[in-house]
Formats: C-alpha cells, sequence, structure tokens
C-alpha cells in the first residue's frame, strides 16, 4: 500500500494534470477569462511530462540533459506568466496598480537572480529563489482578489470558475512557499526528509488540478443540471 501510494505522489505531476485536461476535452467551449489557465494546464502537463522523464530515465541521457532543474524554472516562468494573465483579465477594479507592479517585480527578481545569484542550468538543485519568489506573489495576487471580491460586495464569492481557479490557486502556493524555501537546505542536511516534504507539494498541487477540474466544469454546471 505505501508502494502504491509512493507510486502516485511520485507521479502525480504527470496525473493530477489530466483530471481537467479531460474536463476540458468534454467541454471545449471555455470562458474567455480562463484563456491562460488551460493554457497554464496544457503545458504543465508537458513540462511535467520532460520532468519526470528525465528523471526516469536519466542514465541513458547526455550529461547536458540530465538535469530536469532548468525545466521546473521554466515552469515557474510559465506558471507566473498565465497566472498573471488571468488576473489581469479579471473585471476587478480595486488594486488595478498594485496587479500590475506584481509582474515587474517578478521579472526583475528573475533577471537579478539568475544574474546574479543562481545559476538557471544548475544541475544540482532547484532554484529555492525563484520557486519562492514566484509562489509568494501569487499569492499576493489570491489575495488581492480576494480584498477586491469583497469590497465588491459580490454575493456569490464563492460560486463561479473565478473562485475555483483562486482558491486552488491560493492552498497550491501557500503549501509549495515553505516546501520551496526550505527544500535546497533540507536536501543537504537530510535527503530522505527533503524527499518526504516534497509530498506536501505534490499532494497541494493533486488538489489544485482538482480545483482547476472543477472551475472548467463549472461554467456548464446549470447547462447540463436536471
Amino acid at each position: 500500500m505505501n508502494k502504491i501510494l509512493s507510486f502516485l505522489l511520485d507521479w502525480s505531476e504527470v496525473w493530477a494534470p489530466l483530471i481537467p485536461l479531460f474536463i476540458l476535452f468534454l467541454y471545449r467551449n471555455q470562458p474567455k477569462i480562463l484563456k491562460p489557465v488551460t493554457i497554464y494546464i496544457g503545458l504543465a502537463w508537458v513540462l511535467n511530462l520532460m520532468i519526470d522523464f528525465i528523471w526516469v530515465f536519466k542514465k541513458y541521457l547526455p550529461p547536458w540533459l540530465q538535469s530536469n532543474n532548468p525545466i521546473y524554472n521554466i515552469q515557474s516562468l510559465v506558471r507566473f506568466i498565465c497566472f498573471s494573465l488571468f488576473f489581469s483579465g479579471l473585471p476587478q477594479n480595486f488594486f488595478k496598480p498594485l496587479r500590475l507592479i506584481l509582474p515587474f517585480i517578478f521579472f526583475s527578481f528573475f533577471i537579478l537572480n539568475f544574474g546574479l545569484w543562481e545559476n538557471f542550468f544548475n544541475p544540482l538543485h532547484l532554484s529555492g529563489n525563484l520557486l519562492s519568489a514566484e509562489s509568494y506573489l501569487l499569492l499576493i495576487y489570491c489575495m488581492l482578489y480576494y480584498l477586491a471580491e469583497l469590497r465588491d460586495d459580490h454575493e456569490e464569492l464563492i460560486n463561479g470558475p473565478k473562485f475555483w481557479v483562486v482558491t486552488g490557486l491560493s492552498l497550491y502556493v501557500v503549501v509549495s512557499f515553505f516546501v520551496f524555501l526550505f527544500y535546497v537546505p533540507m536536501n543537504s542536511l537530510n535527503g530522505d526528509l527533503s524527499d518526504a516534504m516534497w509530498n506536501f507539494h505534490n499532494i497541494a498541487f493533486i488538489i489544485f488540478c482538482l480545483f482547476l477540474a472543477i472551475a472548467f466544469y463549472e461554467p456548464f454546471r446549470n447547462k447540463y443540471s436536471v
């Protein structure tokens, strides 16, 4: 049983995105506001498949292809861009200037981090700086969404695809922030403990994908209900 659970968690970054992708296959005419999210989940599946492929077949690949850490960096960049576009497309007037500043902060940090402190192609460990910063800024986006909704006094805050996307993302980045922040130093001290800690990230990612599946189904819920 433990081996099955461990296998499912190890491969969760590949199979979990298939859940919202299956819903997208069934309900393809998604609202325009969800377009960046649909792009993200498709790219996430491709990138995660590449990550796990390198992890499994590492010894058969040339040395320059034996690390999947750069793909995690690319995925972080893709995730931030897609969800920045999602939040910028929301019809919310409150905190709009702050939402416009967040991409500038992210890309400035991205350039400084890989220009001064870390190697984008580091084969030894993930970029904890990038992943933590990305999670933190996405969490700010989520908090601004909730605050804007409360200020607009929307009666149906917990309904609609936007709510499910933001709530799923919130849960994911809250957990992932601490995993990304401590994973690299923990890995250098205790590899088994860092692997166990990464399972929290995998569980959060599964929940995130489930929430995205709900978001993709939500626009069609009333249409197909009896």
